[in-house]
C-alpha cells in the first residue's frame, strides 16, 4: 500500500530499532509532561523482544526511514506513533483505516488523557471515550482514557 513517498507495510526485526527511535522522538515531542518509566535502551529492547516479533507491527517507510508505526495486539491498538516532523501528512489516518481493516470487528486502546491532539485523532476516526481512569493502571501514573471504535 503505497500513496506518494509513504509506503505502509509489515515492520520486520531489521526494523526494530528504527521503530523504537521513532517511538521516543514523537513521545518526547507529543508528551513532555509524561514521566517516562523506561530509558531509550529498555524501549529499544522492549521493540526489539516484545513489539516487532509478537504484536503485528506495521510501518510506515520513506525511503530508507521509518518514519510511523503501527501495533495491534489481539484487538488492541496498542502503538501509534509518528516521526514528530511527518504528523500532518496523512499516515496516522492510513494507520488507523489498516488497523480497523485489520480488525473489523472492533477496536479499543488507551491514551493519556494529557494528549488532547491524540484524543481529538481517535474521536475524528469514531473512536469513543468509555472509561477514565487516575493513571492506577499504566507505569507512567498517569490519567488516561479508554477508547472503543466498533462498526
Amino acid at each position: 500500500m503505497n500513496t506518494g513517498d509513504v509506503l505502509l507495510r509489515r515492520a520486520e526485526q531489521s526494523d526494530a530499532l528504527a521503530a523504537a527511535d521513532v517511538w521516543l522522538r514523537s513521545f518526547a515531542t507529543a508528551l513532555p509532561s509524561v514521566r517516562r518509566v523506561h530509558d531509550d535502551a529498555e524501549v529499544r529492547s522492549w521493540f526489539s523482544h516484545v513489539v516487532v516479533p509478537r504484536y503485528e507491527t506495521w510501518v510506515a517507510a520513506s525511503g530508507d526511514s521509518v518514519v510511523g508505526l503501527l501495533a495491534l495486539d489481539g484487538e488492541e491498538l496498542d502503538q501509534l506513533y509518528l516521526e514528530p516532523a511527518w504528523r500532518g501528512r496523512g499516515i496516522g489516518d492510513r494507520f488507523v483505516a489498516l488497523a480497523k481493516r485489520r480488525r473489523p470487528d472492533g477496536l479499543a486502546l488507551w491514551t493519556f488523557q494529557v494528549n488532547e491532539p491524540a484524543r481529538r485523532f481517535y474521536e475524528r476516526h469514531g473512536f469513543v471515550a468509555v472509561e477514565r481512569t487516575d493513571g492506577a493502571r499504566n507505569e507512567e501514573r498517569e490519567p488516561d482514557i479508554r477508547y472503543l471504535w466498533r462498526p
